[in-house]
């Protein structure tokens, strides 16, 4: 019997500019890197791809909705964004993060990104319940 009783949790979504993470890049990259970005998400964004740096931090602030919160309480950097080889991305939540999504009973949030040379969105699901690692659901 298969166990797909997954529940949504909350939903979080988030746009920004690219021209504000450039701006704030330009201007502060060293105090960012660290306090808002990981080293993994530093190194997405390597040679000046500020969409990929915006793209993350629209995830970070949708996930962060969607933990039911905001980023109010929690560290930029206990929420991650990193790749899959395939190049598809996850969440990797911490301290804060991850016992607000234990509390929650949130087990997994799924994200999905998208940029243009202007502008970055994210879009995250936070669920519970159910078999997660089971992908006949």
């Amino acid at each position: 019997m298969t166990d797909c009783n997954w529940q949504v949790i909350g939903i979080g979504v988030d746009i920004i500019e690219v021209s504000r993470i450039r701006d704030l890049m330009e201007r502060k990259g060293d105090r960012l890197h660290g306090r808002v970005f990981t080293d993994i998400e530093m190194d997405a964004a390597e040679g000046g791809h500020y969409e990929k740096l915006a793209g993350r931090f629209a995830a970070k602030e949708a996930v962060s909705k969607a933990l039911g919160q905001g980023i109010s309480g929690i560290g930029w950097n206990e929420i991650e964004i990193a790749n899959e080889p395939s190049g598809k991305p996850y969440v990797r939540l911490l301290g804060r993060a991850e016992e607000l999504a234990r509390e929650r009973g949130a087990k997994a949030v799924f994200i999905s990104m998208s940029h243009t040379d202007t502008l970055a969105i994210a879009f995250a699901v936070a669920v519970g319940g159910g078999n997660l690692e089971n992908r006949n659901c």
